[in-house]
């Protein structure tokens, strides 16, 4: 599938702008609103067994953690915005295919936050359409994710971008 001219901009580095929205990559000055976002998103899961478990030092561990991700050539976290104000963020990530299995690598997208307030806006379009031409750019021919079984918009909308259920997490609790 062709896509648009300005969400190719995105992965060089030039903002994307499609009317007041635009998308453009995470620079280390993005940090604490990345972290404030990421950690929205752990919350609204709340209720997930696994995003239950929320560590008290989760806004430390965040700022080491996305500063080393924002450092690292083999990813990306985009950033849209809205009006000046960070209404999104999606981090893609070229990442390593089963060793006996095509392809050997594919873009793997994770941490896909849109606030509330914008939500069904085309925000979530917009970061898909950056991380599909940064993918792209590198070759890569494939796109997987995660995202919480539980959430019946996000597994809507996410079928609606294209996206197949192909594995189940599952999750067993030995203590």
């Amino acid at each position: 599938a062709a896509h648009p001219p300005a969400a190719r901009r995105a992965r060089a580095g030039s903002p994307v702008t499609a009317g007041a929205l635009t998308v453009r990559p995470a620079t280390m000055s993005d940090l604490p609103r990345i972290v404030e976002l990421r950690l929205a998103l752990v919350r609204e899961h709340i209720g997930n067994p696994i995003y239950s478990r929320l560590r008290p030092d989760a806004p430390d561990r965040a700022r080491r953690l996305f500063a080393a991700q924002l450092r690292s050539p083999e990813e990306v976290i985009f950033l849209a915005e809205r009006d000046g104000q960070v209404v999104g963020i999606l981090r893609c990530v070229q990442a390593g295919g089963l060793p006996l299995l095509f392809p050997a690598t594919h873009g793997y997208i994770s941490s896909v936050y849109v606030v509330p307030a914008v939500r069904r806006r085309g925000v979530l379009r917009a970061l898909l359409d950056a991380a599909v031409d940064w993918c792209a750019s590198r070759g890569l021919t494939e796109l997987r994710l995660h995202n919480a079984a539980d959430n019946p918009v996000a597994n809507a909308a996410w079928e609606a971008l294209g996206f197949q259920i192909v594995e189940h997490l599952r999750l067993r609790r030995l203590s």
